[in-house]
């Protein structure tokens, strides 16, 4: 079914809004990667963060961690400073927790050959738990992620339960993390374009996009086959070795949250 109408029309609605990060705007780190997707015509991205390190204050319920029941007492997309994490630390009531959250991209994509090539670039550049959702309605999310977080606790009840030896420790730790994040995230906008750009060109040669996308696994699917004539051994095993005739493309989905 033909859905680039209705694409276009989410994608219009989509670039209306703010971001849906927190933050409600594209961080400066990954605004060239953004407008790169948003130009295409076959993408558009909803939300996204470069990475960032950050201070949150779990307030003293006892409540488990989460984002969006606690005091973000310091949040920075740049390497951080130990004695920027120590004065937020004096504002702590709770249960304080230092955390590194890498790149995070999701981008909807007008077909589910689409979300295969951002899917490869991705995990080519190092962001290997990124997936791909097709929703009931035809909305086709690739989201951009990977597993270099932090997440440690600082304090309990506004007590803090580490030296400053330790913190000094962990930001070295999360300052790393966020070097190798930028560096992950500009090897996605090298291997992007590269991507699209042959994409571009493949489109121009229809013979050409048979070409296998080497990040997804195919499987062979041997028909049965009913007909009175069978082919003998020989011809079968040739079968079972040719390319992309009856292939299946394993993917990694993920539950659909839009």
């Amino acid at each position: 079914m033909d859905r680039s109408g209705e694409f276009q029309k989410w994608k219009a609605q989509s670039l209306s809004k703010a971001d849906l990060s927190r933050k409600g705007s594209v961080d400066e780190d990954v605004v060239e990667l953004v407008r790169l997707l948003n130009g295409r015509e076959q993408f558009f991205t909803t939300s996204s963060c470069s990475g960032r390190i950050l201070l949150l204050d779990g307030g003293i319920d006892g409540c488990e961690i989460q984002k969006q029941n606690c005091s973000w007492l310091l949040v920075t997309h740049r390497l951080c400073a130990k004695d920027d994490v120590l004065s937020a630390l004096k504002k702590a009531r709770g249960d304080a927790v230092l955390k590194f959250e890498p790149f995070v991209l999701h981008v909807q994509c007008r077909q589910l050959q689409d979300a295969q090539v951002l899917h490869s670039a991705a995990v080519d550049s190092g962001f290997r738990n990124s997936g791909i959702t097709v929703g009931k309605r035809g909305k086709t999310m690739l989201a951009v992620r990977s597993t270099h977080g932090l997440e440690v606790p600082l304090s309990s009840e506004g007590r803090l339960m580490v030296t400053e030896e330790y913190i000094d420790f962990l930001l070295k730790v999360a300052n790393q993390k966020m070097e190798e994040n930028k560096k992950r995230v500009d090897r996605f906008y090298s291997c992007l374009q590269l991507a699209l750009e042959r994409e571009e060109a493949s489109g121009l040669r229809p013979e050409t996009n048979k070409m296998a996308r080497p990040v997804y696994t195919r499987r062979r699917k041997r028909k049965t086959e009913k007909t009175r004539g069978r082919r003998n051994s020989a011809e079968k095993q040739k079968d079972l070795g040719s390319d992309e005739d009856n292939a299946e493309i394993s993917l990694s989905f993920f539950p659909e949250n839009y």
